[in-house]
């Protein structure tokens, strides 16, 4: 049974457009803050820099991929992009550095609506 689950789940993934993958990640980012946050109240310091570690692993490889020359994104939108994510990498240090939950709430709300965008919910 778990090996058929793990080749279902294999499938699902693969089935992914890449705004979902992008998505997808961006949600898990985001679950993973609100951990960070929830470990930042019980003083588990290692879990919220864990957190904020992966939150940047992901806005690098978003940021690199929306910004590279062969991305046919229109200019306007990749300097966006470009933007957002330095604002994001900036934030993780600034948090990483004197972590608070309301910066943590930041980056947890900037990945939900870029995630919701990508799905198609800019709301």
């Amino acid at each position: 049974m778990n090996t058929a689950a793990n080749a279902y789940a294999r499938t699902a993934h693969s089935a992914l457009t890449p705004r979902e993958a992008e998505s997808q990640l961006l949600l898990k980012a985001a679950q993973r803050l609100i951990g960070a946050s929830q470990a930042l109240a019980a003083g588990e310091h290692a879990r919220v820099n864990d957190a904020l570690s992966y939150n940047q692993r992901v806005w690098t490889l978003l940021s690199s991929e929306a910004t590279a020359d062969q991305n046919p994104l229109p200019v306007d939108v990749k300097q966006g992009v470009g933007r957002l994510g330095a604002f994001v990498l900036q934030s993780c240090l600034d948090t990483m550095i004197a972590p608070t939950p309301d910066k943590i709430a930041t980056l947890v709300s900037i990945n939900n609506h870029v995630a919701a965008g990508l799905q198609g919910n800019p709301g």
